[in-house]
């Protein structure tokens, strides 16, 4: 559900909408459009397993042109099983990313639905040019070059900036990538979305996203509000930022997230041997950073530099039941710093995994086109100035000693991008009913973000989670605490169409006490 990738998490966009649905808004793709029903592709077992049935529907590359060129999305579907008078309607999902595919994800997330699935035909769908709707693809990555052993702060700062060049004009140059990228922007994703909803005869729709996924969900809100049915978005940002910003503002409830676990190591210090108290266990990370930043660390033959080790962290640090994860992961790395024998545990091992793989550069091709194609919100913002970044990055060490170069560094190609939306940023405001899930300690998209845009989306609950993490209902089905009261309060939306008569906040349960 949860897209787990080494980049930071992508975040959301948004064109002011005061009363009726804009004319640029309405999808070109004629309702009666016939779709052609069938088994989904080999590499879909989930979905073929599950008796789903996948089609494409196509849709307008410029939806300013809808006489021209066109492309397909790729959506499948699994029926309601509910009474004739008891459907609903249609349910569709995004996992976040951005980037992220969603062909199955509707279907991953039945179990946590429960009974409130039967009353929907369940409908998942790869976003344009991922996944199997009309790709975009890139020149591939040039053989990564053969690092010393030793390195600096600006060495790899300027790495980072040319591997981001190099990424932009790759993608820029490949076939006719020119005319395609201006057209990925979560606007049209939006689009698509009612595009599908017309496709298969539907007055409205219905929704789950999370991350990324909530704020297309915010996106499609505004842009088509009165085709919006039972709306929830979970772990969602400020509507008035770029994402540049967003990433920035990461950096405190990081480093917060980063003092619970080291007192968490600090009383578990029999076992991982990082330090008696929170403050010597953050000493051991910081040492370990330090050191990466003149000497790279080596585990299974994978060179870690300080980079991707604050990757590493980020990725460990969103959720509390990653704590030990994490503790064993930075001893792991402790060790192989001091040149001592590792044998990387499951945590470590997988991400060497990921981190050696040769696709790894490909992988994260998606997120950028909508990180660097949108103009503002959810995405875009991103300075053009490379010194920007490592203005940014040098003088947040004093307080963010950890995250602060990551969120304040060039994580996406967007400032080489050339390719953006020829359209302004949606501006959010609007009254129309959406539940919205939120994290307090979410150090992803901070609670500060949900609450600007409960404030946008005036029709809207907010259920508010005293957790650490990214993302808050459906955790069961990623092994984590599930949150029984947010868990109930989609369901019965997405059943009954209630929503809390007020904000709530969800009691901590024992199992996360």
């Amino acid at each position: 559900m949860r897209v787990a990738t080494l980049a930071a998490a992508g975040l959301g966009l948004t064109c002011l909408f005061t009363g009726n649905v804009p004319a640029s808004a309405t999808p070109a793709t004629p309702s009666h459009q016939r779709l052609v029903w069938g088994p989904c592709s080999p590499q879909q077992q989930e979905l073929n397993e599950a008796g789903a049935q996948c089609t494409k529907v196509t849709v307008p590359l410029d939806y300013s042109e809808p006489g021209g060129r066109t492309i397909r999305i790729a959506v499948s579907r699994i029926k309601a099983t509910a009474k004739h008078g008891e459907r609903r309607g249609i349910l569709l999902s995004n996992p976040g990313g951005p980037g992220g595919t969603g062909l199955a994800n509707t279907l991953y997330l039945r179990p946590a639905l429960k009974d409130a699935a039967d009353r929907y035909d369940l409908i998942g769908f790869d976003p344009r040019f991922l996944g199997e709707s009309t790709p975009v693809a890139c020149d591939p990555a040039a053989p990564a070059p053969v690092h010393g052993p030793a390195t600096t702060r600006r060495e790899d700062f300027e790495r980072s900036v040319r591997s981001a060049r190099d990424t932009a004009r790759r993608c820029q140059e490949h076939g006719d990538n020119a005319r395609l990228l201006p057209h990925a922007t979560s606007r049209n994703v939006a689009r698509d979305m009612d595009a599908i909803r017309a496709a298969l005869g539907e007055r409205r729709l219905s929704y789950y996203g999370v991350s990324y996924g909530a704020d297309l969900g915010a996106v499609y809100t505004q842009m088509f509000p009165r085709r919006a049915d039972r709306i929830v978005i979970d772990s969602s940002t400020d509507p008035s930022a770029t994402q540049y910003e967003l990433f920035q503002r990461a950096g405190r409830p990081l480093e917060e997230a980063l003092d619970a676990w080291a007192g968490w190591t600090a009383r578990h210090d029999g076992t991982y041997r990082l330090g008696s108290t929170p403050a010597r266990v953050r000493s051991s990370v910081q040492r370990l950073l330090d050191g990466a930043e003149r000497r790279p660390v080596t585990v299974s033959g994978v060179r870690l530099d300080a980079p991707l080790l604050r990757l590493v962290l980020r990725q460990l640090i969103q959720h509390e039941e990653y704590d030990p994860a994490l503790a064993g992961t930075v001893r792991d790395l402790a060790d192989a710093a001091a040149g001592r024998p590792v044998e990387p545990g499951p945590e470590l091992a997988a991400m060497l995994e990921l981190l050696a793989s040769p696709e790894l550069a490909d992988s994260m091709l998606g997120g950028a086109l909508f990180m660097c194609g949108d103009s503002g919100w959810p995405a875009g913002g991103w300075p053009g100035d490379p010194e920007t970044y490592w203005r940014n990055m040098e003088a947040s060490r004093a307080t963010q000693p950890v995250f602060g170069p990551l969120v304040n560094g060039m994580t996406a190609p967007c400032a080489f991008w050339r390719s953006t939306s020829r359209e302004p940023a949606t501006v959010i405001g609007n009254d129309v009913p959406v539940l919205m899930l939120q994290a307090r300690r979410d150090n992803n998209v901070p609670y500060e973000g949900a609450l600007a845009l409960h404030h946008r989306l005036t029709g809207s609950r907010l259920v508010t989670a005293d957790i650490r993490s990214h993302g808050v209902y459906g955790r069961g089905l990623d092994g984590l605490a599930p949150v029984p009261c947010a868990d109930g309060a989609v369901n019965d939306y997405l059943r009954d169409g209630t929503l809390p008569a007020a904000d709530l906040t969800c009691p901590r349960t024992e199992e996360d006490r």
